[in-house]
């Protein structure tokens, strides 16, 4: 006798004539193929949307960066000539550089009573300060006017993602200009390196930071002390990672394989209850006729 591979098939067929098709059960397909249908394509949708996850540890993340911080700094001094704005910068490892020229640029505003200031520096990744004053001036103006607006202040590289919401030129767009023109200001950042890992494995180095600011009219024993704009900064030890992350497709797969599944499984069983329930009242129906 040949062998019968046949036998192997744990899904045997019905003959047709054996089965009896009913206007309930072609409703529940009909909404079970649409139902299939709408989660098929929610799961599509979330299988090709990329996600972005975060995590926090203690490290320094950027470790090639040789202890160093990229800064970028806009700001507009409406009533300050250009020749008396000045860039020192200062921190706890001993620099002191006062009038930083390198990589910055004084566009004069106003017809030349005021001064925008726009520089890229670097600082260490220890306590410190920078800011802007008429300490690099060779002559020191007896009401220097510091009524400032902030464009722009990042640390390390731009981000250009949409998904990713943090405070990375928390001071952009900060307006002094109503305020007293003798009065320093001071803002105090705390400032939190971020990492953002791409699906390729490339990672971006930024710095997010926040922000409390006060001004103050300051004065000595020997009267008033010249006023400035102060950059005090402190890094936090905890970094923040972002990773982009798309669903695997073996959990795709099962997933739809499961919404497959599950539904016609749960038709198949409201199917069945509602025909024993029809044929059931047909027969109390007939008992009652006869």
């Amino acid at each position: 006798m040949p062998f019968d591979f046949r036998r192997f098939d744990i899904y045997r067929k019905v003959p047709k004539d054996l089965t009896q098709p009913t206007y309930t059960g072609a409703i529940i397909s009909i909404c079970c193929c649409v139902f299939i249908l709408f989660l098929f394509l929610s799961e599509l949708t979330g299988f090709l949307t990329t996600e972005v996850v975060n995590e926090l540890y203690v490290d320094d993340p950027d470790k090639d960066s040789g202890g160093k911080i990229d800064v970028s700094l806009n700001i507009s001094l409406p009533n300050l000539h250009c020749e008396l704005v000045g860039l020192d910068i200062q921190d706890e490892m001993g620099r002191h550089e006062v009038g930083h020229i390198d990589n910055s640029m004084k566009i004069p505003l106003n017809g030349g009573a005021g001064c925008r200031f726009e520089g890229q520096f670097s600082i260490n990744k220890v306590p410190g300060n920078f800011h802007v004053s008429t300490h690099s001036a060779t002559a020191q103006p007896q009401n220097p006017d510091m009524t400032h607006v902030i464009h722009k202040l990042s640390f390390g590289d731009t981000l250009q993602v949409q998904n990713v919401h943090g405070a990375f030129n928390a001071l952009g767009g900060a307006d002094r200009l109503t305020s007293n023109p003798l009065a320093s200001h001071d803002y105090i950042l705390k400032i939190v390196p971020t990492v953002y890992e791409d699906k390729s494995g490339k990672q971006q180095y930024s710095y997010q930071y926040t922000v409390a600011n006060k001004e103050y009219v300051a004065y000595s024993h020997t009267g008033r002390i010249i006023p400035a704009i102060w950059f005090r900064y402190d890094l936090s030890p905890i970094t923040v990672k972002y990773t982009e992350r798309r669903q695997p497709l073996y959990r795709f797969i099962t997933t739809i394989c499961a919404i497959i599944g599950g539904t016609f499984t749960v038709a198949g069983i409201l199917d069945s209850c509602i025909f024993t329930a029809s044929e059931a009242w047909k027969k109390i129906q007939l008992g009652k006729m006869h």
